[in-house]
């Protein structure tokens, strides 16, 4: 079964048709990017798997549980974690309080201790600004926060919304490398990238979004050669 699964699943802003019956799978311990230029839907894609805008028509499944009705917390606390374009952390809150925050359903201190842990062996440099506030933070430190963060209610499933977005190309690098990383230690993750290269080196398989559609998919590889793919966002005619 699908860890999540989207089906005919139509997106409105007040009159704006924003995503057109869109239907496809992330299996368990898969990478799958959505890729697409800017104003795609892709963002909005993510945002209706979490809730936060309500599909008008359609299905979000998880593991086979419909979700496509439940409030944003509830979808959080079945194990969908959302790392949000633009990061989103909580700036006036020091790097600890904003882990914290993203283990809020965690009653048991010690697991929190024990997730926190877990993040700082992904992010070392996270545990150096324990103390430091959010705000204060380089902007791939705050990237990093917010997967951490995201990272501490052990999702089933990561939605990452432009991970790379704002940072030097030293820093992309370092994202996608965690991306792979926590993907061999078992998180499944849904990609949002306008870094069409990247998104497809560590993905396995991709879905192109064009106005709210799904207009191609397959594996990253045939993706990657694509010739229609490869002049639209690659960057190679």
């Amino acid at each position: 079964m699908a860890v999540l699964e989207l089906r005919d699943v139509h997106t409105y802003y007040g009159h704006i048709h924003a995503i057109k019956g869109i239907s496809f799978k992330v299996e368990q311990r898969e990478i799958v990017a959505l890729i697409g230029a800017n104003g795609a839907g892709k963002s909005t894609t993510l945002r209706t798997i979490s809730g936060l805008i309500r599909a008008r028509h359609g299905q979000v499944l998880l593991n086979g549980e419909d979700i496509t009705r439940l409030p944003p917390h509830e979808i959080v606390s079945r194990g969908v974690g959302h790392v949000p374009e633009g990061r989103r952390i909580f700036p006036q809150l020091t790097v600890w309080e904003n882990l914290e925050m993203g283990a809020y359903t965690v009653k048991d201190r010690q697991e929190v201790a024990q997730r926190m842990e877990f993040a700082f062996a992904i992010f070392p440099r996270l545990k150096e600004r324990l103390h430091q506030k959010g705000g204060t933070l380089s902007g791939g430190e705050q990237q990093m926060l917010a997967i951490a963060r995201a990272l501490m209610m052990r999702p089933r499933i990561l939605l990452m919304d432009e991970p790379s977005m704002g940072l030097a190309p030293i820093l992309v690098e370092g994202i996608f490398e965690v991306i792979q990383q926590l993907n061999a230690q078992g998180t499944t993750i849904l990609l949002v990238e306008q870094n069409a290269r990247m998104a497809l080196e560590v993905a396995h398989r991709g879905y192109v979004l064009e106005t709210g559609r799904i207009v191609l998919e397959g594996t990253a590889e045939e993706l990657r050669g694509n010739p229609q793919v490869q002049a639209a966002y690659l960057g190679m005619h």
